[in-house]
């Protein structure tokens, strides 16, 4: 009898799953829900080599999820500086607390969702891999190897129904999370993005895309937008060995960490301008998800907004978002 796909890629995943922090190995007890939820809060739009030293960091100062919810959100969000996407940070201690005061996480998928900040795939794997139900779990990874398996060539997003489905068709009713892992670890190390490595993967010999010849052109992916360019100041205002930082509001582009104060730019205009007020240092460049910013960093006399002296000495545990530690870094080698 042929295996079937998901037996297949089992036995595989035995043998080369990736071993990872946040991981139980194949076959054992599931690992902690608390430490799954937190991989994959951090893992979105993240690279594992990106993610391991945070995570590392993270459950060092909160090794449990009571212990993230009694955090501060100011450190919560210091400690995340550097990850980006930062609601993902101020929605981690949202369900943190949610689940500190119902006594542990919910163990399915449709009570998971319930959680702030928890969509349909980071439900569907902390289902699957932390307490083994049967979840069909889409990621990147995933979505690449079906839409080649099936050789899917309907052009993304369109295409992402029928890629849910047919993994649905090849998602085991055991192993679920291990099956979820696998098919993760496929595409990370073996079916990826550019020159698969068809000659080493256990599903070759049924892989459409293979027998079609171009593997590597699945998914078809939509024409790229292009990213509009904005102009934005931020203040460098230096005071008796100390810099003046202001929090950014709650909500809305980087919300909730201190920054430079700056001049209001968004990712829909440019900012109010005012470089005349001060002596011009330089400029960084940064790009978000929708938009590019040529920041420019000007030393200025007097505090803008409402903030706090920090102490130069002491800049990096203020957990400044990358675009402002960027700009920080040129101010400090322009100083006299």
């Amino acid at each position: 009898m042929v295996a079937s796909i998901a037996d297949t890629l089992l036995d595989w995943y035995h043998s080369h799953a990736r071993d990872l922090p946040w991981r139980a190995r194949p076959g054992t007890p599931a690992p902690d829900p608390y430490r799954v939820w937190l991989s994959e809060v951090m893992l979105q739009q993240t690279t594992v080599a990106a993610v391991k030293s945070y995570f590392a960091a993270f459950t060092a100062r909160w090794p449990t999820v009571s212990d993230l919810a009694a955090a501060d959100e100011a450190d919560v969000m210091a400690a995340w500086a550097g990850l980006g996407y930062y609601s993902r940070a101020r929605n981690l201690v949202k369900a943190a607390r949610a689940v500190a005061e119902r006594g542990g996480f919910p163990d399915s998928e449709a009570a998971l969702r319930e959680l702030p900040g928890l969509g349909a795939y980071t439900a569907a794997a902390v289902a699957a891999i932390a307490f083994g139900r049967r979840a069909v779990v889409v990621d990147a990874n995933v979505e690449r190897v079906v839409a080649r398996l099936f050789a899917i060539a309907d052009p993304l997003p369109g295409a992402r129904k029928t890629i849910r489905r047919r993994t649905d068709e090849i998602t085991p009713q055991h192993r679920a999370g291990d099956f979820a892992q696998a098919m993760m670890d496929l595409g990370a190390t073996v079916c990826t993005a550019r020159d698969p490595r068809c000659l080493l993967c256990p599903l070759s010999d049924r892989c459409n895309g293979r027998r079609e010849g171009d593997p590597a052109r699945l998914p078809v992916k939509a024409p790229k937008k292009a990213k509009p360019q904005r102009k934005g100041i931020a203040w460098w205002v230096e005071r008796d060995g100390s810099v003046w930082l202001v929090t950014r509001e709650g909500t809305g582009m980087l919300g909730g960490m201190r920054a430079l104060p700056d001049d209001g730019w968004s990712a829909r205009a440019d900012g109010k301008g005012g470089a005349g007020k001060g002596e011009i240092l330089g400029a960084v460049r940064h790009g978000f998800t929708h938009f590019d910013l040529d920041l420019s960093v000007v030393r200025a006399a007097q505090p803008q907004g409402t903030g706090e002296w920090w102490p130069l000495d002491r800049l990096e545990e203020a957990g400044l978002p990358t675009l402002f530690a960027k700009a920080a870094r040129l101010a400090l080698a322009a100083k006299p």
